[in-house]
């Protein structure tokens, strides 16, 4: 256990525990202060009954960079620490962890409840992809709490959201909905990448399983792919009798009970030993290590993201080219009472609104910007925008469209951290440019 986590001397801030958990101290092989980065495929026992240990899950440690790298380590644990969870896993992108994180509790014949607004790339892992693999998912508008509550089924195994929706930063009641999957025995699985530990902690309102693409604000930068699961330890795997692969004998893995031999680190141990080990999707030594930078400087950057977003907000929701402005800060929004209530520093810089004159109007906007870069990425420290429709979310049908709120006049912004007087400049000369 960490020296910054649950100090009995001393209660460390989100600011130090970033820079700190764990590397502790300097690199025992280097005296190095800043994380090594471990490129290696391989780490060498010593000796036969040491191999089978670590083999064996009887001895923590390294077996193949498939598994487990120490460069990776560090990330693993300082993210889980920032979330407030018992253990971390990185993988190779934010798609990555959500797929695992899916494939580890819903099997052939099982049934998955998702809140409607989400990502087009996760609603299109649900919708079209596991479907294929027998698994059934029934999405509902999540603000709903008896319409999510009616979803459940009796072979339902897991509820995923998001802290905020995707592309329209709508927030979904997770401490309600927790409530409501804990009285059906279910885990709460939540997608916290625009909510950022920082901002907002999942697992304090009873979710049970955190996922991030750490490429978005954890990375910071838009140079490295990664995504991260995070294991509250906060499920009773073996109360519900539905979850098989993690409590009982696996066959798969020396009929090993994880329940039993992981403890509360149960779900994480089963995604590494098990989907990990199969299907590959590793985070690179290089990559955990650029992460680890961007993690350092996360609480600096968000600061900056949601003072430039409130100026942007205000801007946009006094122009004339403007129908609407989909954010929760503003009070005729409909989450506006979750807003206050689950980000009191401000959030969702990334979001959307509709621009009069649909979607020829959006694109000349968006062409003529010149601060803000269109492409499909978010949370960069460079303000980004893109036409869902047309690009992100352009595998869904129009009904699916329609049923996320995505209008042909429907355009994202992520509001970086430049200045704040810059970006509404270049946001002011775009709306220009279509009264030419």
């Amino acid at each position: 256990m960490s020296q910054f986590i649950n100090n009995p001397e001393h209660t460390f801030g989100f600011d130090t525990l970033q820079l700190h958990v764990g590397q502790e101290s300097a690199d025992p092989a280097s005296d190095s202060r800043a994380v090594p980065i471990y490129q290696t495929t391989s780490y060498v026992f010593r000796n036969s009954q040491h191999a089978a240990d670590r083999f064996g899950l009887a001895d923590a440690g390294n077996i193949y960079g498939r598994l487990t790298n120490s460069t990776q380590g560090v990330f693993e644990d300082r993210i889980a620490a920032l979330e407030g969870g018992v253990a971390g896993l990185a993988v190779a992108s934010g798609a990555a962890a959500i797929t695992y994180t899916l494939q580890a509790l819903a099997q052939a014949g099982d049934h998955v409840v998702a809140q409607k607004t989400i990502y087009g790339g996760s609603y299109n892992l649900l919708e079209h992809t596991l479907s294929q693999f027998g698994v059934e998912t029934t999405f509902v508008d999540a603000h709903n709490l008896d319409e999510v509550e009616g979803a459940i089924k009796d072979n339902t195994t897991v509820i995923y959201l998001e802290t905020l929706g995707n592309p329209n930063s709508d927030i979904p009641n997770i401490d309600a909905i927790s409530e409501i999957a804990k009285k059906h025995g279910l885990p709460v699985v939540v997608d916290n990448t625009f909510g950022t530990p920082y901002l907002f902690r999942p697992l304090e309102h009873g979710a049970n399983i955190v996922v991030h693409s750490a490429t978005k604000f954890i990375g910071g930068h838009g140079t490295s792919l990664g995504g991260v699961i995070v294991d509250g330890g906060n499920f009773d795997w073996k109360a519900s009798g539905k979850y098989a692969q993690i409590a009982e004998p696996n066959p798969s893995y020396h009929g090993v009970s994880f329940a039993e031999a992981a403890g509360p680190t149960a779900f994480a141990t089963y995604v590494r030993a098990i989907l990990l080990r199969d299907e590959g999707a590793c985070i690179s030594p290089f990559n955990a290590w650029v992460l680890l930078q961007g993690t350092e400087t996360l609480s600096l950057r968000v600061d900056r993201h949601v003072e430039n977003t409130k100026k942007v907000v205000e801007f946009l929701a006094g122009d004339s080219h403007v129908a609407k402005v989909n954010h929760p800060s503003l009070p005729e929004h409909p989450d506006h009472e979750l807003y206050q209530k689950y980000f009191p520093r401000g959030g969702a810089s990334i979001f959307t609104f509709e621009i009069k004159g649909g979607q020829e109007a959006a694109w000349k906007f968006i062409d003529h910007l010149q601060v803000f870069s269109l492409l499909a990425n978010v949370a960069d420290v460079k303000s980004l925008v893109v036409h869902p429709a047309t690009t992100t979310h352009s595998q869904l049908s129009a009904e699916e469209l329609a049923e996320q709120n995505i209008t042909p006049s429907t355009i994202r912004l992520s509001i970086g951290t430049e200045n704040a007087e810059d970006i509404i400049w270049d946001l002011k000369q775009a709306f220009a440019a279509l009264d030419e």
